[in-house]
């Protein structure tokens, strides 16, 4: 079974980090939260509290099978840290699945993930992208490669089942 990094931070956006986990969970993969230091709580746009169980600094690629970026405005802050950043990139290049809802694109850009690649988002950072390099389409999932993303909350069953797919 899989074992499957979630990167969030502060404000992140609730059923696009709760959904994936349960079904990754219910699949028999192991959820790991990884954030910018363990132990610290984190609080959802809509109130939901998790707790960081490994911070950048502990973690790798190579420690994990694939990474899920939710959305909401938590992306913005992981982009900000290095090691998140790079972990997104090697996990990217060794061919592991890369998930990214909403405004998760950010990641995938300041990873420079996406260039020459298509992908989704929310509408409003669809610019972001196309400045990376990346062919924007309006589609629930898109998935080019081992590349997945998707728009938003209305979206999560077809990330969730391309995620599965992929981690299958």
């Amino acid at each position: 079974m899989a074992k499957v990094a979630f990167l969030v931070d502060q404000i992140f956006e609730d059923s696009e980090f709760q959904v994936p986990y349960d079904v990754v969970r219910d699949a028999g993969h192991e959820a790991v939260v990884v954030g910018m230091r363990a132990g610290r709580e984190l609080t959802g746009k809509k109130g939901a509290k998790i707790t960081v169980e490994k911070g950048s600094a502990e973690v790798t690629a190579a420690d994990f099978d694939a990474v899920v970026v939710p959305g909401g405005y938590s992306p913005d802050k992981v982009r900000t840290d290095d090691r998140l950043v790079a972990l997104t990139r090697e996990a990217f290049e060794a061919g592991k699945p890369i998930a990214a809802i909403c405004h998760a694109g950010w990641v995938l850009a300041e990873a420079d993930i996406v260039r020459d690649r298509t992908v989704t988002s929310y509408h409003s950072i669809r610019t972001d992208l196309r400045n990376a390099g990346a062919t924007w389409v309006d589609k629930d999932v898109v998935e080019d490669d081992n590349l997945i993303t998707s728009r938003t909350p209305d979206d999560l069953p077809a990330f969730c089942d391309a995620l599965l797919r992929q981690l299958s």
